[in-house]
């Protein structure tokens, strides 16, 4: 292909394209090292330099102090999934969970092997098309911690700020709209995220950990699940995924030279308002399917008026250049993940495609 096409998908997503021509470079060889990133021993200075580098990245670009430590793991959220609840719901063995979509749901299944789990509130039978209110939680104060997922690709909706808790630790699944924009990081216990929507590869997860909880990592964990030991040993228990933080480590320098997070923030709402305007002004035939109030600046999800329409649109859209629009297939319509990389040009063409199409059908 002569030119890269427009990538919708909601993950592995787009990542920027300075990073991706300065890893080209260094694919083959890094500058004065004489092998390439793919090479390197995670033991040598050169790494040490590239991890220390992706974690003070991440706090310069969140404010995060030193009451917090920063882990580069394995497993995707899926195995934080089973990590939060296993390190931090002893010795009470119970926790709260917010359930806003299907990544929610496994959240909390798998907390539920480890303990009991109160559902403190729950859209589904909604069909998650909204948060729930801060007065619909029925928070239990004295839980291990309260599990929430800030942003939910499969149905489109996004917490604009954070479920009052208490004194309860806070416990974010951020993996689809991380580094979106600026957080109090201070508001909160343990952040996760998989890396792969808005900061690098697929591989990558990066947990942010209050160093007081750490303390809740029992010495009868298997070891690899057990936080105080890639602590203690700076996410290099074993051998991390060298390339995924290289590529962390170039994004944070990239955002940090575009402006910071609130510049990103700035640009995906004015993004998210190009798409989301001409749906609401197109009579119907293009209907987003979460609440106003609750809408994602990172994945649109909408619905046309019928399936075979859908369907057509997708295939259209593909031969025009437009990737990843179809939705989930749990869920079915369509989706525009728009990312910190994605260009607004991008969604400016979308919608002139939308146009075109809706007069041709």
């Amino acid at each position: 292909m002569e030119k890269r096409i427009y990538n919708f998908s909601a993950g592995p997503a787009i990542l920027p394209e300075e990073v991706l021509l300065e890893a080209q470079k260094d694919l083959f060889m890094l500058p004065g090292v004489g092998m390439s990133i793919l090479e390197i021993s995670h033991r040598s200075k050169t790494f040490d330099a590239i991890i220390q580098g992706a974690d003070q990245g991440l706090r310069t670009l969140l404010g995060i102090n030193d009451n917090y430590t920063i882990l580069f793991l394995q497993g995707g959220a899926t195995l934080q999934f089973s990590m939060v609840p296993l390190n931090l719901m002893p010795p009470k063995n119970k926790a709260d969970y917010i359930v806003t979509g299907g990544w929610a749901k496994k959240a909390a299944k798998e907390a539920k092997r480890v303990g009991a789990v109160n559902i403190a509130a729950s859209t589904e039978t909604e069909n998650f098309v909204r948060i729930p209110k801060q007065e619909e939680l029925k928070l239990d104060p004295d839980a291990s911690y309260v599990h929430f997922t800030s942003n939910n690709t499969l149905y489109g909706t996004e917490y604009k700020t954070e479920p009052e808790v208490g004194n309860v630790p806070l416990v974010c699944d951020a993996s689809s709209d991380f580094m979106h924009k600026k957080i109090d990081v201070n508001k909160y216990a343990l952040i996760y995220a998989g890396a792969q929507k808005n900061l690098g590869p697929a591989g990558v997860t990066v947990v942010i950990i209050r160093k007081d909880m750490l303390e809740r990592s029992s010495d009868s964990l298997h070891t690899y699940m057990n936080y105080k030991i890639h602590a203690d040993n700076g996410s290099m228990y074993n051998t991390p995924t060298t390339f995924g933080i290289y590529i962390i480590d170039l994004v944070c320098k990239h955002l940090i030279k575009l402006g910071g997070l609130d510049e990103m923030y700035k640009r995906n709402v004015e993004k998210a308002s190009v798409l989301y305007d001409y749906m609401d002004n197109s009579d119907g035939f293009y209907r987003g399917t979460a609440h106003k109030e609750d809408r994602s600046l990172m994945n649109v999800c909408f619905r046309l008026p019928n399936e075979e329409l859908e369907a057509k649109l997708i295939s259209e859209a593909t031969k025009a250049g437009f990737s990843g629009l179809k939705g989930h297939r749990s869920v079915g319509g369509l989706r525009a993940s728009i990312y910190n990389a994605f260009p607004k040009q991008g969604v400016v063409d979308l919608v002139q495609f939308m146009k075109d199409f809706k007069a041709k059908n």
